[in-house]
């Protein structure tokens, strides 16, 4: 299968994504907080209107679009584009579905579910979805360090 890493990634990742905010609206109050470890991270439900760490709160329903539009920028690179590194499609697969995750939240709530709480530094609470793009990012980041580092050497 053409990209089949950047498949995986996405498919996993939208889905493992999906079924923790499903538990989460099934187990917790809206607000509800459970710590697994007092103090450092607990999880926490909430309701997020705004974009990333809840910014732009107010009049965000051009983000929903924004997912979209994403999201099809990716799907085109992997059908069409060219022949992906394995980082590559990972990275881009897992932007895929942080994408979609907090896309379908959007569209289905008009807000994201988030639930990951780290006290300690005092984060804003966030979700898998965002684990997924920051993950991508990584990856992305770890494909052009090694493709630089081998035209160097």
């Amino acid at each position: 299968m053409r990209q089949g890493w950047f498949w995986v990634a996405s498919g996993v990742g939208v889905l493992v994504d999906q079924l923790s905010k499903y538990a989460v609206v099934h187990h917790f109050g809206l607000g509800e907080s459970w710590p697994l470890w007092a103090g450092v991270l607990h999880l926490t439900y909430v309701l997020n209107t705004g974009a990333a760490f809840s910014l732009f709160a107010q009049g965000t329903a051009w983000l929903r679009w924004l997912s979209v539009a994403v999201s099809a920028g990716l799907l085109a690179l992997a059908v069409r584009g060219p022949r992906l590194a394995v980082a590559e499609q990972w990275g881009y697969g897992l932007i895929l579905a942080g994408a979609m995750g907090n896309g379908i939240d959007r569209f289905r709530l008009g807000a994201v579910i988030d639930f990951l709480d780290v006290r300690w530094i005092n984060f804003p609470i966030f979700n898998l979805a965002d684990v997924w793009i920051n993950l991508g990012l990584v990856c992305l980041f770890w494909h052009y360090l090694r493709s630089q580092f081998s035209k160097n050497s």
